[in-house]
């Protein structure tokens, strides 16, 4: 059952270190237009977005002279806002969304719930600590600031891998795939929260 108006949503973040401007569309098609000044983060969230049937819009700059770091942590910090905003209160939706996403050698599992708890396990142990330029322990930074900021409890286990660009793909696809499982609409929940407490 599609919802009765379009899930979407617009933030923008400007400080004195990064300027971003986010739409999202969470029922979309997949439609990828990222521009965020780190190239291995462009890449990341268009599969984040392809796998997830999002629509998804960044274009964002910053400090990108003294590091990727600040970016990348105000991207999750947009992402989970945006994410947040345009579910409303969760009426109707899924709530739980898990994948295992297999990339030659690497095996990564998703598992996720919408529960305004924000809490991640990251259980992803890399061996090399740049994929190209990009900072591997970044992965990490992104997906803490995205779960705080949309409320969400995640949990990221790798249970095998060697190369840490297949491995960050893994969980970025993953993610993409549990939340479009977590975000569908249940029409059995006729406009109400998937909670005992009638509130999530």
């Amino acid at each position: 059952m599609p919802p009765s108006k379009p899930r979407q949503s617009a933030v923008h973040r400007q400080t004195k270190e990064t300027d971003i401007d986010l739409k999202l569309l969470i029922d979309g098609s997949g439609e990828a237009d990222i521009k965020t000044g780190v190239p291995f983060m462009d890449h990341m969230l268009t599969l984040l977005t392809v796998h997830g049937f999002f629509d998804l819009t960044i274009k964002a700059s910053g400090d990108t002279e003294v590091d990727d770091h600040h970016t990348v942590e105000d991207l999750g910090i947009c992402l989970g806002r945006a994410l947040k905003e345009a579910l409303r209160d969760g009426a109707g939706i899924k709530r739980y969304g898990e994948a295992a996403i297999p990339m030659d050698e690497t095996l990564v599992r998703i598992c996720l719930d919408i529960s305004n708890r924000p809490f991640i396990h990251y259980e992803v142990k890399l061996k090399e600590t740049k994929t190209g330029n990009f900072d591997t322990s970044l992965a990490k930074e992104f997906l803490r600031a995205f779960v705080t900021h949309a409320g969400i409890t995640m949990h990221v286990d790798m249970i095998r891998g060697e190369n840490a660009h297949h491995i960050i793909e893994a969980v970025f696809k993953g993610l993409g795939k549990a939340l479009d499982t977590a975000t569908t609409i249940d029409p059995r929940l006729t406009g109400t929260v998937l909670s005992s407490k009638g509130s999530i």
